[in-house]
């Protein structure tokens, strides 16, 4: 959409109830005149910061006045309303309407974590269980090479699994041996 008309449809609401006060309509007019001397000489800038008139009638008049300069005045005046009252700016009817977006297009980035979901602890939950069984059915050979080689992989390992699941390791195996 052109700045103008995103500026015709934001019209009525932002001249409705008082959403800018006195300062911030200032504060935009002086950006306007100051920072870009184009969109607004010196004395429209007086014209529309004349405390005389209502607020209503000036920011009235100032819009309308940059809808009829076109374009470029259009989006200086929205860059200015961003800067001096982003919460306005973000409430604004025309933005809310740029903002939805078509449901048939996938959001790639919600994708990502649709596909990405469960994190490292899974992963580590996952990759434990395997060696796990990995382990158990490389003990569960009742070949005694096996259980040696076994036995002494289960014990230079204290970092890899806990002492407490070491020693019952040790003892199963060592109950195979028996048998």
């Amino acid at each position: 959409q052109s700045y103008c008309i995103r500026l015709q449809h934001d019209i009525y609401f932002l001249t409705s109830s008082s959403r800018l006060n006195e300062q911030v309509v200032d504060k935009i007019v002086l950006q306007l005149n100051r920072v870009y001397p184009q969109i607004l000489t010196n004395a429209e800038a007086e014209k529309f910061r004349n405390p005389k008139a209502s607020l209503h009638t000036r920011l009235s008049d100032l819009l309308k006045h940059l809808q009829k300069n076109g374009e470029r005045h259009c989006q200086e005046f929205y860059r200015a309303l961003q800067i001096n009252a982003e919460h306005l700016y973000n409430d604004l009817p025309s933005r809310k309407i740029l903002k939805t977006t078509d449901p048939t297009v996938i959001d790639t980035d919600k994708e990502k974590c649709m596909l990405n979901d469960r994190g490292p602890v899974f992963f580590l939950t996952c990759f434990s269980a395997a060696a796990a069984f990995a382990l158990f059915w490389y003990c569960s050979d009742s070949d005694t090479k096996v259980l040696g080689k076994a036995r002494r992989i289960l014990g230079f390992s204290p970092i890899i699994i806990g002492r407490h699941v070491r020693k019952i390791c040790m003892l199963y195996l060592e109950d195979l041996s028996r048998i």
